[in-house]
């Protein structure tokens, strides 16, 4: 299951949205902010602006030192939030340990919250009221969807409880909609028999950030397995997913290109949704 096709329908779909915006004298505008020197994070930044520029949007971008305070951070983002050119705003993770990261993005306008994390949104997903959704966890009810993975009525098993992918996730195909109404269950390393959950599970989404936690005994045959979590050993990516998981799954996202490319796409439909809500005020 590649994430390709799956993003290059959605791009298609927000480059036409922001070129009708354009068309109507409202540039969409999606502004970043990264604080430090960390390569990954700077290289995160360069990608994103790219895309911005290939797909029609104004990418306004502040890079603070690792010196910067808590102050001037927030002092950036109260600039954005007041920015009628900024639709939605990235606030790149992680900061220095210094920043508190999570005190910064409660302050992020929700209406502005393009990575779906700020507090209120995560609120009214739990809700089930519209909101911009985690990136990553509609990426992939949006991979399921396309290659039509039955997901309504069925038993999913997520690993993983983290506010990025697991919790969100877990809400998200939760609820009665068309691509979701499962039945979800989160575990994660502290449940000691995990595996009897995934084994059980007719889709398991591997988000915990332990290298090769999945293997081919921890599933049944046919299962749909879904790798999000990765740990970095230098520039090599440790997936979750063992690569002979292959042989059991009947449908797998691949070790590189599989909920990358669609976490990134929803992260611009985020931000063209935010753009529209903007113009028609």
């Amino acid at each position: 299951m590649p994430g390709a096709p799956v993003a290059d329908a959605v791009l298609a779909d927000v480059r036409a949205r922001a070129a009708v915006l354009v068309a109507a004298g409202h540039v969409p505008g999606l502004a970043t902010l990264l604080v430090g020197d960390d390569p990954a994070s700077a290289g995160y930044i360069r990608m994103k602006q790219e895309k911005a520029a290939e797909l029609g949007f104004t990418s306004p971008h502040v890079h603070l030192p690792s010196s910067a305070t808590q102050a001037d951070v927030l002092a950036v983002i109260s600039e954005f939030n007041a920015d009628t050119a900024v639709d939605a705003m990235l606030f790149q993770h992680p900061a220095p340990r210094h920043i508190d990261y999570d005190a910064a993005l409660a302050t992020v306008d929700p209406d502005k919250d393009v990575d779906g994390m700020q507090p209120v949104n995560v609120g009214r997903l739990a809700l089930g009221l519209p909101a911009p959704v985690a990136c990553t966890p509609a990426g992939i009810e949006a991979l399921l969807a396309h290659y039509e993975i039955p997901v309504a009525g069925q038993d999913v098993c997520i690993v993983g409880r983290g506010a990025t992918i697991g919790r969100p996730l877990a809400l998200l195909l939760s609820q009665k909609r068309d691509a979701a109404n499962a039945a979800v269950t989160v575990v994660h390393t502290g449940v000691p028999d995990w595996a009897e959950y995934t084994r059980r599970a007719s889709i398991v989404v591997a988000a915990a950030g332990v290298p090769g936690m999945i293997r081919p005994e921890h599933l049944t045959p046919g299962v749909t397995v879904v790798g999000a979590g990765v740990r970095y050993e230098g520039r090599r990516l440790l997936p979750d997913v063992d690569e002979s998981c292959e042989a059991v799954a009947g449908a797998i996202t691949p070790r590189v290109g599989g909920v990358g490319p669609t976490t990134i796409a929803m992260l611009f439909r985020n931000a063209v949704e935010a753009a529209e809500r903007h113009a028609r005020t």
